[in-house]
Formats: structure tokens, C-alpha cells, sequence
């Protein structure tokens, strides 16, 4: 079947095969990328709002708690406005009203805590222990299925390093009475300074990041078919510019040669005009067409020369002719002479018998 298709749709049938080979792999391979850089981007997001938070909670620490601190002993119930924790939850909050943001969800999740609702769950707990025992991990991003649902999640550890916060967490009998009032006094406490309590954890919906790595990956196949079918374009116009259309003249006149139907004055064959113009090329197409101008040429001289030769050959044959007619003529002549003589002495000789009788 291929051997029966011209050149172009060859080279056409080959780079579409190529086209469509390197569609996948770069499709595999650009999926992976751009799931990476999905999961970079969030991961950067997520870093970028838990360093937010971190400034929130040290703000809060610094500057709100010391004038609320007060008050704790006074009002009859708890200031939540004075823990880190609650200023950078309802910071959150307000930044998950941006659409950009609203599938994203903060938890300071703590193995001991005051109010019941940072309580760490199962594998939150775990990853709490992953940080307690590599002291040199900073951050774990990974996955993770919860109840059926794929999430992207990003993990920091938390640790106790302002003295202020053993306030309201060291012993019951420390802590504010509006705290042991709207939490209880059997939770919260007992914390250490430069121990790790919990985690900070971001979760983002897989959907998020897999919507992020088919918009990088599908932008990125539509410029790769783009420049690969603009090269494809390229490439079978150079064919036929610069290969094919020089071969044709020479393949007809291979033909022609092979036919014996050259024209008989090469100046009326059009294509050794063309192959003229292939000749005056430095590449290998054009010495192709010398030296197939040259063999023409030498085909032209060639029959100049036979016809020269037939034409002597017939005017050398039609001066034998004349000269054999000549000599046939003169032969029929002496042969009547012949006869007329041998007719005469035959009367001769009978007169005389005549008369000697």
C-alpha cells in the first residue's frame, strides 16, 4: 500500500504518525508535569495562607490578647478574641468567600484542646506523630481520601513557643474562669513550651487541583499541536518546493528517454527548460539535473549524428541506384545489338545456302 502512495503523502502519512505517537507521550507526560505543578501551586497557596495565619496568630498573641487578657477574670463569659487560634479560623473564613479560595479548608487540629472543634482526628493524630518523630520535617504534602472524597492536603506542625499561652493552657487552676466556665477544665491543658501539640492542616478538594493540571495540560497540547501541525504544513511545502516539483521534469523526461519520445528539436522540449532551471541549483537535486541534462544532450547528438548518417546512407544509396540503372540500361542495349546482329547473320547465311543449291 505505501509503496503505491507519491512522496508527499508518504512524508504526510509519517509525520501524522509521529503527530499522533507524540500527542500521547507528550499528553503522558505533560498529565504528570502539570498534576506537579497542580499540586505546587496549591501547595504554594496553601504555604502563602498558613504563613498568614502564622502572622495572625503572633499578632494576636502580641497585641489583642494582652488587652483582652484583662477582662478574661471579669467577664462572665470566655473572650475567644484572645486565642491565635480563633482570630486565624475567622480570617480564614473570610478569605473562603473569594471564589479562588472557597473549596479551601483550615483546621488547627490539636491532640489536646480546649474547645472540642480543633480535636485532631485519626489522621491528623498520625501525621502529629510523623512530626514528633522527624524533628527535621517542616511541611507534608500529600493525598488523602476522606469518607469517599480525594483531598490535596498540606500540613505544618504546631508548637508552643510564646510563655503566654501557658496562661489559659498550663493547669485549671491557672487558667481564666470564664475559660474553665465555657470549656470545662478537664481538656486544653497540660501543654509544654516547644512541644508539638497538633498540626496546622490546609485540605483543598482534588477536583481543585486535577481542574488546575487539565487547564495547564490542555493549554499546553493545543500550542503542541499547533506548532506540530504549522511544522507538518511547513514540511510538506518545502517537500514539494524543493523535491518534488525539481524531480518531475526529470522523471518525465527519464520516461520519455526510456519511450523514445523525445521531441525532435530539444529547444522545443519544455523539460529540459524546467531542468534547466534545477541544474543552476548547488545542491544535490541540481547536479542530478546536470548530469541528466548532459545525458540528454548526449541523446540529442547522438540521433543528430544517426540521422546525419541515414541521410548520407540514403543519398549514397540513390547514386548506387542511378548508377545500376545506368548499367542496366547499358546491358539491355548490347543484348539488342547482340540479337540484331545474330538476326542478320542468320539471313545471310540462309541467302547463301540458296544460291549454292
Amino acid at each position: 500500500m505505501l509503496s503505491n502512495l507519491k512522496l508527499a503523502p508518504k512524508f504526510t502519512l509519517f509525520l501524522s504518525i509521529v503527530f499522533i505517537i507524540g500527542i500521547i507521550i507528550s499528553g503522558v507526560t505533560l498529565s504528570q508535569l502539570t498534576q506537579r505543578r497542580a499540586e505546587a501551586d496549591v501547595a504554594y497557596k496553601s504555604r502563602i495562607l498558613m504563613q498568614m495565619t502564622d502572622s495572625i496568630r503572633n499578632y494576636t498573641s502580641s497585641q489583642v490578647s494582652p488587652l483582652l487578657t484583662p477582662k478574661l477574670e471579669t467577664e462572665k463569659e470566655f473572650l475567644p478574641q484572645t486565642i491565635p487560634t480563633y482570630s486565624a479560623r475567622e480570617v480564614f473564613e473570610a478569605i473562603r468567600q473569594k471564589p479562588e479560595y472557597k473549596n479551601y479548608l483550615y483546621k488547627d487540629a490539636v491532640l489536646n484542646p480546649s474547645n472540642p472543634r480543633d480535636l485532631a482526628n485519626e489522621f491528623e493524630t498520625e501525621l502529629v506523630e510523623e512530626f514528633r518523630n522527624e524533628s527535621n520535617l517542616e511541611e507534608i504534602d500529600d493525598f488523602i481520601t476522606i469518607e469517599g472524597e480525594k483531598l490535596f492536603y498540606s500540613a505544618r506542625p504546631i508548637i508552643i513557643k510564646d510563655q503566654s499561652c501557658l496562661r489559659c493552657h498550663s493547669t485549671p487552676e491557672a487558667a481564666p474562669k470564664s475559660l474553665i466556665k465555657t470549656y470545662g477544665s478537664e481538656n486544653g491543658f497540660n501543654w509544654q513550651l516547644n512541644e508539638i501539640l497538633g498540626v496546622q492542616i490546609i485540605y483543598v478538594p482534588s477536583q481543585e487541583v486535577f481542574k488546575i493540571a487539565h487547564q495547564l495540560s490542555g493549554f499546553a497540547i493545543v500550542i503542541f499541536i499547533a506548532i506540530f501541525a504549522i511544522v507538518i504544513l511547513l514540511i510538506n511545502f518545502l517537500l514539494k518546493r524543493t523535491v518534488i516539483q525539481p524531480i518531475r521534469p526529470m522523471a518525465r523526461l527519464a520516461q520519455k528517454i526510456s519511450s523514445d519520445e523525445l521531441s525532435a528539436d530539444k529547444t522545443t522540449e519544455p523539460d529540459l527548460e524546467n531542468l534547466g532551471k534545477v541544474a543552476g541549483n548547488s545542491d544535490e537535486l541540481g547536479q542530478l539535473a546536470r548530469i541528466f541534462q548532459q545525458m540528454a544532450d548526449a541523446i540529442y547528438a547522438r540521433n543528430q549524428n544517426f540521422t546525419q548518417q541515414l541521410e548520407e546512407l540514403s543519398i549514397k544509396s540513390e547514386e548506387m541506384n542511378i548508377r545500376s540503372s545506368a548499367k542496366t540500361s547499358k546491358v539491355a542495349y548490347f543484348k539488342a545489338l547482340q540479337k540484331k546482329a545474330k538476326a542478320i547473320r542468320d539471313r545471310l547465311t540462309e541467302a547463301t545456302d540458296i544460291k549454292s543449291s
